[in-house]
Parts: C-alpha cells; structure tokens; sequence
C-alpha cells in the first residue's frame, strides 16, 4: 500500500478564484507583515500590481548563467533545469545568450540557445560577454552554486547596476540570505522557524570557542559552498580543529553547529511568483537519518513515514519561509523531524534549481525549472499551464499514486587511499530514480539501475558488520541486505545500529521472506503463477528469481510469460486520477490491471545512459537527446528509455514516449515487445546498453546499426586483435592469459611496464599498467576477479608515446565523417582524463593520411554502421611520418564520450549523420572534415572533483578519475587551453608576487623546463627538498631566488599555516609514479594542494603548454586588474563566430 502524501486538503491555495483583488491585497498584506526591517527581501515584489508587475521584466534579452563541467555536487541536473529555462525563454519569444564551458551538455546547442559562449564561469569574462552582448536581463538559478555564487559577486561589484540588467526570478537579496547563514538564520527567527543553533566564525580559534559553547556532537558546514563541501561532523576538540583548518580554506566562512544525527531528514519543494501563490511540488523523505547529505542518500517520494500532522506542520512551515525570504520561482527546503516528536529544524534553504529539484521534476511530472523561468519573467502561478498533464495550471499540486526511489552511485572504489565513509559532504557521481507501486518494487528497480552487477536487494560480505551498519558508507545498503538476508538480524536489531526508520526495514523483510521463499522452492518447475506474481509486485527481477531456484534468466522469462504475466504500463498520473491526464511519460509495473495506452505507434526505441558515473556522463545524454531528435525529423515515432532524472533525454517533450525505466535486458524486451517496436537503437548511450544488444538480437529484437555479433568481435580483445592482424592494422604485443606463469614469460618476453585489461570494461575500469613481476602478482588476481567470464588480456605498454582519438561514423562499412583529435599528454593517461586539441596542430598531412586508411580498414573490417571511435597510439620511432608507428589500442563500435566535441567544435553534427546512417534514409555522402582549413583550435580539458574526495591522491593514470569535461576555443592551441583551464570549477589564476611549490620526478628535463618558462614573471620559487631546489637551479635566471620550505607531512593545520605564509598559489608536481605511502612528499603535495583550492599541474605536457600560457598572457590579467578601459580579450567570441554559423 502506498501512503499518497495528504495534499488534498491544501488544494485551496491553487484555485484562481480565491485570486481575486481583496485576497492577493490581504496576501500583499501578511507578506508586508512578515518582512521586518531587519529583513527587506521579502518586500520588494509585492509593491507592484498587476497591471505594471509585467513590465517589471520587460527583457528581450536575456543572459542565462550555466554551471560549468560537471564535478560531484554540481552534475547533470543543471543541463536539464538550464534546457528548461532557455525553452521557457524561447516560448516568450526572449534571445537566449548562454554561457557554459561544457560542451557536452545538451543546453550549449543552438537548438536551444541563441547564442552560447565557451567561456569561464566567472566575473570578469560574464563582464566580458556583457560588455559585447548588452543583455537587459540575467538568470542566475539555473546554474547550480557556481551561478548563484558569480550573480553575487558581480551584484557586489556593481556590473548589473552599471549596465542595467535585470536579474530575473529571486531578488539577489533573498540569494544572499540564503547562502549567508548568519543572515538566514537571522531572517528565519523573525518568523519563529527553528533552525539547527549554529555560530558563524572566520577562523578555527573561533570555531573551537563556539563548540565549546554549543556542545559536542557538531557539525561544522561552510557558507557559499555546493554540495556540502568543507562540512563535516566532530565529536572532539582534535577532529574540529582538522575539519575546520580545512574548510576554512575553501570558504571564508564556516558554521558551527549542534549535530542532530538520527533524525529524520525531509525535503519539501515549493514555488511561488511574484504575487505570493505558493505550492509544494513535491515532498521526499530520506531514508537514511540525519547526518548524510541528501545527495548521497537513499531519498523516497513522496514521504511515507510522517504523518498528517507532521506532514502539514512542515509544509506550512516551507510556505511561510519562502515568502519570508521574498523567493520568485523555485525553492528547496531541507528540514531536520525528530523521529519520535513534533520537533524539527531548518537545516538549509536552496533559493536556487538544486539536484532535489531535477528529482522532484522527475518525480512528480511538475516541470519546476520550467515553470520558475516563466515565473521569473513575470508570470503568475494562475496564467501558466502545466505543460506535462496539459489539463491544469501551474497552481495545481501534484498527488501521486506511486512510489519514487532515488539511489544516489558513488565511484570510490576507481580512487587510491580513498576514505569511503559518507556524510554531510557528498561524494557520489551520479543517481538514479526508480518508479513502482509498492515500495519494495521501486527500491529494487533503484538497486539495479544503479549497477547492472546487483540483482536486486542483497548483501555482500563485511569486516565489521556492525560498524558499517552504525557509521555509514557508500556500501550501506549492501550491509542492511547482509544484515537482512544472510545474518539473520532482527529489524530492531538494524534499526538501533542505523537508525533507518522501521517502516522500510518491515518493507524490507518483506524482500527477504519472499527470497527465502522463493530458495525454498528450489526449482523453476516448482515456480507457479502465484509466487512469480507475488514476487514481481515485490520488484523481483527475473534474474533475481533464477538465482534463488537454480535456473537461468531466459528459462524463468518464458516460464513468467506462459503463464501470462507481463508488466503492465502506466503514466506518471500526479493527479493520482483526480482528473484526466495526458501524459507521455511512463513507467511499468506488476502491481496493476490494466495498460494506461494502447501500443499502436511501433515506434523505434532509443536506450538512453543510465546513470551518471565516471567515464560515462552527460556527453551521452547529448548524443540520446540528438539521436532522437534526428529521428523525429525524419518521420519515425520515438521512445526513450532511461532512468537519470539528472537528464534531458527524459525531459517530458524530447520524445514521442519515455519510459522511465531499467536499462536491463529483461526491461527493454519486455518494453519492445508491448510497443511492437520497429527497431531500437543501442550505440548511442555509453557502456551499458551496448552489453545488452547480443541478447536482444538474439531474442528477436531488431537493433538498428552495425550487427551486435560484429560489436562482440570489438568488445573481446581476442577476436577484435585476431581481425587487426588479417586487416594489416598495427597493434601493441598482445596475449591472452589464463596463468600467472604465462603472463610472467610474456611481461619478461616484451619487457614491462605492460598492460593488464579484462575485456567488456567502461572507462579503463580494472585496467592496470603493471612495472615489474610482484606488481604483476599482486594485480592479476584483481583484474581476474572483473570478468571471470572473459578472459584477461596483457599487452605491451608503450611508454612516451602520444594517444590520438578518432570519432567517427560508417554506413555499411564506409566512413561518412571522421574526427581526429591529438592528446596533449602521453598514451598512458585515460583519454578521458587526457587534453583532447581539434584540430590538431601537431600531426602532418602524411600522418592523417595513414589514420584515416586505419579508419576506413576498420569500418570495412567491422561491417560498421552507425558511430564509432577508437584510440591510437602513434611512437616516433624514427623522424620519418612513414614509418612512425600507428598502433590500435582500442576500437568502441558506438558514439565516444567526445562526440560532443567534435560536433560542436567541426560544425557537423555526427550524431545526425550516424541517426540517417541507422535509418537507412537520406544518408550523406562522404566528406574528409579533416581535409578543410579551419582559422580556430578547441581544447577539451577534465573536470576533476578530488576537492571531494578526502585522502584520494590526485595522480592520473589508465584509470579514469575525472567527472567531467570542459572546453574552450582560441586562435591557437595555447590560448584555447588558458581559456579552458580558467574554466575549470574553482581555478584562481596564480598572479606574479605569489608563490609557487615545485616537486616530483627530477631524472628528466620536464620539471625544469616548467620553471624556466615562468622564470622572471615575478614568481617566488619554493620546493619542499634541498634537491629539487639543486636541480631547478640549472633550469631559471640566475637572479632567482628558490627557498627551500618546511615540509611538515603530518600535521595538516601547521602546513595549510606554511602555504599561506608563503602565499603559495600555484603547484607543479611532476612525480614519476603514483604514491605507495601516504608520507610520500609528492603525494602530500598534490593532495594538500587539492585541499587547500589551489591549482595542481600534475602531469608534463600540460604542465608545460600552462607555463608557456602562463608566460604569454599574464601580462593581460595584470593590466584588466588595474581597472580603466575594459579591453576584451580575443578569446571572447561566440561559438557561432568560432564556427561560421549554427549548424550544431
């Protein structure tokens, strides 16, 4: 039974006849009433009336501010609340000028903006862009915290005054309260709201005297900062004066407060216009207690453990609060409910679109970010209809009558000396959302879509059970399974250590009863139709139910369908049936009767992403949302199929039918099936939807593009180097290993380092580079235990080598378009770690020649249609191009992570021509992109989010470590990377007269090459050890100085005191392998400099072209600093004008 949340009672706030002139003025009235000197923001809109509140955004020209590469806290749900909102703009007929770095995302196309800038999201270059656009209005609340954090600093330095511009939607008045905690929590007791009691301090001696005085347990948490970063729990003097030094550094000022852990915690989201109409979307209950940032928890919608009285207390609360602060558009309220009373907290108010806010969307089928945009220009709750139900207006609150479940992915397991625990800091890269009718059902579906390797809910082995279940990890769900299933714990038993409410344990249990039952059965000729029913409605999967009676999937499908039980579809109803509603946006269940659509449009079924995780991102909700906007344009029907509420691919308008659901194979046979569908698309969404294609081909699916038994020839290493060989495709020595024995005669054969790799692997997951014959050991036995059903490959690694990408698309074996893009770094870095330059600047017209030949030899090979890419090694072994090696190291028959960038930076939208290559319709001809004169460079350069994880040493390898991309274009290479390094979240340019820490590897010239490029820029030059400053020496300007500095490398309070002392802005650690200790100088180095927010060059090359950047145009930032003229610099250009026009 789902509890619906008690809404009705509230309905009245929505009904347009309470909207008439007497009650909006007592409305005007009450609002007057609660804003009190002290506090004006609440006051300033309802001075207006009807008649003039529309000119109050008379704007016809509108800048909208994005957020940047995506890094943990701040992902994908800003491309989907920012889309939103440049749609709302484009209804209202308004000119859209965007900037955002992130050329994945779906919101930086021309398709959506008017025009989009690839710039940093900073003050000085959104002056920049102002100063040429001359926008009359601005939105800063789509762009996560680094929008809302620019809108108040250039608010502060007076650019909006200055040039007239209007900021649309939330007064930066109520955006500032909201963020300073002295300030919110200043405005919040003028209406007797309570809130967690907390002191706000500058430095940790003030945070240790405020401690004292609220009493241990606490939390500290830092102002102006997204995602929780820099907050933690102390229980003591000693953890708080850590926690503090180091949160300190990344904000410059920090609350400390009494920890109410245990707790229940609840979010509510509300919306309100201009005139003072308020609803609540959409209320969530976490299912992990208080203490656990929201982000990483398990989140349920709507709540199911409160009750009435609490329910409304909270909610009336919410409205009170958000007209107090004066919010226009959306707001997210996070409360702290005591779990056996009537007491609560206000933990923290978002005035901005937030993750929830991307979920509650989702959730509820209420378009919030849409909806705050057209709010933002002025319109009322009344006037706007609901686009999604098409029968209600925006003042309407949605009712549910099913059950959400987000589950939060976390990748700590791809980090060294990482520490797993989570709190109120998030570190988790993705979610996903689940929904069912019963609550069992939806957490199950959330399970598995979070890793197809989980069948559902189950338990896994733990050192200490117990501790886990009271100290949470990213694995705390796995230990209440193993708790659960496999240990026989009590629920009291889970519920004293983890303080999860009882209610979800019972529901729980109830998964676990039917597991048993279903073991007890112990054969699939046992199974009847009852216990199949029962334990679909409970969320099993067929899998699920193979493992507990011995069997396999395909055997329990057909054993399911004989006896006619198959999922029933329904729509996402937020009326929960009150009145007719239209919608597209589906999911499946078993607990129903009845289908909610008929299944006559056989349309064609693209498989979106999934979930979000390193090293497969919003680059492939770009390519989804393109593909089936290509194939609408010609004519098909469309169905999308994906589980991300973060993304655009499930936006409600993108296609003809969205199923939110399961990527598995046993979801989207079932789906093909009900629709009929005409085909389905699998190369468009990363990883996960290519390793279902065999299967579906094989159970009489249709799947459009290159034959999924050619892909399996490029996906195993064996058969895809066995083809390279017959095709006269170069390629590093290889074997396939199936003993430690052979693999050591091999390693000793080729010599090291070589490379270990399992096959069917995403993002070089498990990929080793091994350097002698104990590394050897040590790792096979981890790369065996990946895939026992693949066996492990071994190559030979080449060092010094430089990596080039190719992206590409074939109709029938021939190649229709292709990208050549060279990495900055050498082969041995992830290529989606790695500086990607288009064009590129470094290769001869001999050496393209020869990659497009290797192209074209594959796509013939392979029989290809559709995308593909592929990664090539190129070793100078001699200085003619001829005989240059070329080496193939890795071949993905479906669109790469850097599709997005070679379209948006070569003009020509390859997913487009891929989409017609699958139809089979209007295919183009072939062009050689790479043969035209392009007067423009791009570079493509990582987001990394180590800042988030504490302890993980920031060194890159085959491993991919980054979360996120950005890019930027230039006349030349070196200004397109100054550009985009700027661009990447939280970089502060070091200035001349600060200082620079120098360490790592000194047996070559790269270090020293460094140092004499910034020599005499006015620079201080320190290093941590008497030989590094030997060596630098040799390399800079006999005038400079290099000190040699105190290096303590445990005691981070007193080195954090070391690097403001010397006010050291900038490190370059060029170490030659990754750290075995954690007393390792360079590790201490590259790590502090990721905890202190200063900018780390890890790495050479880069390390290098930044110097050289940094030589050229420093001089630049010295001068704008100086004030006087506003000169814009060159790189400042629309994409439009980079690329001659808006073809992408």
């Amino acid at each position: 039974m789902i509890l619906k949340a008690p809404l009705l009672a509230s309905r009245t706030w929505g009904s347009k006849s309470l909207l008439k002139s007497s009650i909006k003025s007592s409305y005007q009235q009450l609002i007057r009433t609660l804003a009190t000197p002290a506090y004006k923001g609440s006051s300033i809109l309802s001075g207006f009336s009807d008649e003039n509140a529309h000119k109050l955004v008379d704007v016809s020209k509108v800048l909208v501010i994005g957020s940047g590469g995506l890094s943990i806290g701040q992902a994908g749900e800003f491309d989907y609340s920012g889309s939103q909102a440049i749609k709302a703009l484009k209804e209202a007929n308004k000119q859209s000028i965007l900037i955002n770095p992130n050329i994945a995302t779906n919101q930086t196309s021309h398709a959506l903006a008017d025009e989009v800038y690839y710039l940093p999201v900073t003050p000085e270059y959104i002056t920049y862009i102002i100063e040429r656009e001359n926008p009359d209005g601005i939105l800063l609340t789509f762009g996560g915290q680094t929008g809302l954090n620019v809108g108040v600093q250039l608010d502060k330095m007076g650019v909006f005054e200055r040039y007239g511009i209007k900021v649309l939607g939330t007064p930066i008045k109520t955006l500032e309260t909201s963020e300073d905690r002295e300030l919110f929590a200043k405005a919040l007791k003028e209406i007797n709201i309570p809130i967690a009691e907390s002191i706000a301090v500058e430095t940790v001696d003030d945070a240790l005297k405020a401690a004292e005085e609220v009493g241990y347990p606490i939390i500290v948490r830092s102002a102006y900062a997204l995602g929780g970063l820099g907050s933690g729990f102390a229980n003591n003097a000693e953890e708080l004066k850590n926690l503090a030094s180091q949160s300190l550094s990344l904000a410059p000022q920090i609350l400390v407060e009494k920890s109410l852990k245990g707790w229940k915690e609840v979010e509510y989201e509300v919306v309100r216009d201009r005139v003072g109409n308020c609803i609540t979307v959409c209320n969530m209950e976490n299912f992990d207690p208080l203490g656990i940032h929201t982000g990483d928890s398990i989140v349920v919608a709507p709540s199911q453990t409160l009750s009435d009285e609490e329910y409304h207390m909270l909610r009336s609360a919410a409205i009170k609060i958000i007209r107090h602060l004066g919010v226009v558009g959306e707001c997210n309220v996070q409360y702290a409910l005591q779990a056996d009373g009537l007491d609560y907290r206000v933990i923290e108010v978002n005035a901005r679109l937030s993750r929830s806010s991307a979920l509650a969307s989702k959730a509820t089928g209420y378009p919030l970010a849409y909806t705050a945009a057209k709010i933002g220009l002025g319109y009322t709750l009344p006037e706007l209809s609901n686009p999604v139900t098409k029968t209600t207006t925006a003042n309407f609150e949605p009712s549910l009558d099913y059950i959400v479940t987000k589950i939060p992915r976390w990748d700590l397991s791809k980090f060294q000396h990482v520490k797993r625990d989570i709190g109120s800091a998030m570190k988790s890269v993705g979610e996903v959302m689940a929904i069912g009718r019963t609550f069992e059902e939806s957490f199950q579906k959330a399970i598995r879509q979070v890793d197809p390797s989980f069948v559902g809910f189950q338990g896994d082995l733990f050192e200490n059970l117990d501790d886990t279940l009271a100290n949470p990890t990213d694995r705390r769900w796995l230990a209440v399974g193993q708790a659960l299933l496999h240990e026989n714990y009590s629920v009291e038993k889970v519920h004293e250590l983890s303080k999860i409410d009882k209610w979800f344990l019972y529901k729980l249990m109830n998964i676990v009863n039917m597991q048993r039952e279903l073991e007890g059965v112990g054969s699939i000729k046992k199974l009847n139709r009852d216990i199949i029913t029962r334990s679909k409605q409970l969320g099993f999967s067929d899998k699920q139910i193979a493992h507990a009676v011995n069997s396999t999937e395909l055997e329990v499908r057909a054993k399911r369908k004989s006896f006619g039980i198959v999922p029933f579809v329904k729509k996402i109803d937020t009326l929960a049936a009150e009145f007719p509603a239209d919608t597209n946006y589906l999911y499946t269940t078993y607990n129903a009767s009845t289908n909610d659509v008929t299944f006559d449009e056989h349309g064609t079924i693209v498989l979106g992403s999934g979930v979000y995780r390193i090293g497969s991102s919003v680059e492939f909700d770009w390519c989804a949302v393109s593909t089936a906007r290509a194939l609408r344009e010609s004519g098909e029907r469309t169905i999308m199929i994906n589980y991300n509420p973060e993304t655009v691919s499930t936006d409600f308008d993108e296609v003809d039918r969205l199923y939110f659901e399961e990527l598995s194979f046993e979801r989207v046979m079932d789906i093909y099936e009900l629709e009929q569908a005409q085909g389905v698309v699998v190369s468009v969404g990363g990883q996960l939807p290519q390793n279902i294609a065999l299967p579906l081909q094989n159970n009489g699916a249709k799947v459009l593009g290159t034959n999924p038994e050619d892909i399996d020839k490029a996906e195993d290493r064996h058969k895809f180097s066995s083809i390279l060989d017959s095709i006269g495709v170069d390629q590093p020595a290889w074997k396939e290993l199936s003993s430690y024995d052979d693999a050591k005669s091999f390693a000793n054969k080729v010599g090291f380092p070589v490379l270990v790799r399992p096959s069917y692997v995403l993002s070089g997951a498990a990929m080793s580079v091994i350097r002698n014959e104990g590394e050897l050991e040590a790792k096979l036995l981890n790369a065996a235990k990946v895939s026992p059903d693949h066996p492990v490959v071994i190559s030979k690694f080449i060092q010094g080598a430089q990596e080039i990408d190719i992206d590409a698309v074939a109709y029938q074996g021939k190649v229709l378009v292709h990208a050549v893009s060279e990495h900055v770094e050498n082969a041995g870095i992830h290529s989606g770690d790695a500086t990607l330059v288009l064009p590129p600047q470094g290769l001869s017209p001999v050496i393209m020649g020869r990659l497009k030949d290797i192209a074209d030899k594959v796509a013939a090979a392979w029989k290809i249609t559709g995308p593909f890419n592929m990664q090539i090694i190129k070793n100078d072994v001699s200085d003619n191009d001829v005989e240059t090696e070329l080496k193939v190291i890795e071949c993905n028959i479906r669109a790469s992570r850097s599709f997005p960038f070679v379209s948006k930076v070569l003009g020509v939208n390859f997913i487009d021509v891929a989409s017609k290559a699958l139809l089979g319709t209007n295919v183009p001809e072939p062009v050689d992109l790479m043969q035209k004169q392009y007067n423009y460079v791009a570079t493509k350069v990582p987001q990394f989010s180590f800042t988030r994880l504490a302890g993980a040493d920031p060194f890159l390898g085959v491993e991919m470590s980054s979360t996120g991309e950005i890019a930027s274009f230039g006349k030349d290479k070196q200004e397109a990377y100054w550009t985009a390094m700027q661009a990447t979240m939280n970089f502060h340019l070091p200035m001349p007269g600060s200082g620079i820490l120098f360490g790592g590897d000194l047996t070559n010239e790269n270090l020293g090459k460094v140092a004499a490029n910034i020599s005499e820029l006015g620079y201080k030059f320190y290093t941590a050890s008497q030989p590094v400053a030997d060596y630098l020496k040799k390399y800079v300007h006999a005038d400079e100085s290099i000190q040699v500095i105190e290096f303590p490398k445990t005691d981070k309070r007193a080195l954090r005191e070391i690097f403001q002392k010397f006010e050291i802005k900038c490190v370059f650690n060029l170490a030659a392998a990754r750290a075995e200790s954690l007393l390792d100088e360079d590790y201490v180095m590259r790590r502090n400099a990721i905890d202190f927010a200063i900018p780390l060059f890890n790495e050479p090359q880069t390390s290098l072209l930044f110097s050289e950047a940094l030589n050229n145009r420093i001089g630049e930032k010295v001068a704008a600093q100086k004030g006087g003229k506003v000169v814009i610099p060159s790189e400042v250009k629309r994409w439009s004008e980079f690329i001659g026009g808006k073809p992408v």
